[in-house]
């Protein structure tokens, strides 16, 4: 394994962020390669966690000669969003310096050629390291971007075009859904992923054994050492599966039994009033068309100071708030509909 130290300017003088970067060689240059990252969203752990579990698992392998692809793997890829606290909260999400969100803006090229992207030394701190991610992450048969929901199931989100393909890498990570996606204009890391080869000639494309899905290890607080462990084995075991890795001790992925649903199915209940959410619901419960799925208690004490949230299809719930605070306008949850909702989003579901 070897071990660099990136460096990113700040937007003033005397100002820099580092972050290390992990690098197992193969040993085989025609099998698939591997990128892995975590923390984008510089206040979500569980990949980070997760990471941390499987970096002895990988150390194993190669000590016994099993790495056969290179791996890559960023275990904490903000250090602009993990340096930025405002009053005493930690704001990794969004650059306060320009109010963007870590995982939009990325530069999406029509080819896979890093050559083409900005130079790194002009932008923001935040373009700038958003430049680096792609720089080191493009021309990786597997790139998986690690984060997590507020509370919520585990699930992916994939492109259409490596769906069905990605069902075993699904089933090897163990986790509950996927989320099928066909058009990224915001820039994602997973968008800026796969867009440089949705035009690439097939040789090129190699969409048999492209990975490129953004992982949602449930919910935020979910950094606990068991589901760091579970998690680990899950990306030990697509990297095995995918041929990255060599072991004959696992068997190959059984068929993705969990759910799988166009992003348009996905209804996201935006609250009716601010207040207190009382929740009917919890991730995984399958509900009815019609079933109450919380109540917002805006006026606290008084008649008619409840509203009421219904679900408008039958579905699953796939994530809801951490916080039981919620303003006007706001999104209660992800229900899986069974159907297209009936206020279907394009692009990305949340800013």
């Amino acid at each position: 394994m070897q071990k660099s130290i990136e460096r990113i300017a700040g937007d003033s003088e005397g100002v820099s962020y580092e972050f290390p970067v992990f690098r197992f060689e193969g040993t085989d240059n025609t099998a698939s390669s591997a990128y892995l990252q975590a923390a984008l969203h510089a206040g979500e752990l569980p990949g980070v966690v997760a990471i941390d579990a499987l970096m002895p698992m990988l150390t194993k392998a190669q000590a016994e000669g099993r790495i056969k692809g290179s791996i890559t793997i960023v275990p904490q890829a903000n250090p602009v969003g993990r340096a930025q606290y405002h009053f005493g909260e930690h704001q990794g999400r969004f650059h306060l310096g320009t109010r963007t969100n870590f995982n939009r803006g990325f530069p999406l090229l029509a080819v896979p050629d890093t050559s083409l992207l900005p130079d790194t030394a002009l932008g923001t701190a935040d373009q700038r390291l958003k430049t680096r991610l792609l720089q080191l992450s493009i021309g990786h048969d597997i790139v998986l971007d690690l984060h997590c929901d507020d509370e919520g199931l585990a699930y992916l989100y994939v492109h259409t075009g490596l769906w069905p393909a990605m069902a075993d890498c699904a089933a090897a990570m163990g986790v509950d859904a996927v989320v099928l996606w066909d058009e990224d204009t915001d820039g994602t890391f997973e968008g800026a992923s796969i867009m440089p080869y949705q035009n690439a000639s097939a040789d090129v494309a190699r969409f048999d054994r492209r990975v490129a899905a953004t992982v949602e290890y449930r919910g935020i607080l979910d950094v606990d050492g068991a589901l760091a462990g579970s998690d680990a084995e899950g990306l030990y075991r697509l990297l095995v599966a995918r041929g990255v890795i060599a072991d004959q001790a696992l068997p190959a992925p059984s068929g993705f039994a969990g759910i799988v649903a166009p992003l348009e199915n996905i209804d996201m209940m935006p609250a009716p009033r601010a207040g207190a959410i009382l929740y009917d619901v919890k991730p995984g419960d399958r509900v009815a068309k019609g079933a109450r799925l919380a109540t917002i208690i805006h006026a606290p004490g008084e008649a008619g100071g409840r509203a009421e949230v219904f679900a408008p299809q039958a579905g699953v719930i796939l994530t809801r708030r951490s916080r039981r605070i919620i303003r006007t306008g706001e999104d209660l949850l992800k229900l899986v509909g069974d159907k297209k909702s009936a206020d279907a989003r394009s692009g990305t579901l949340e800013d």
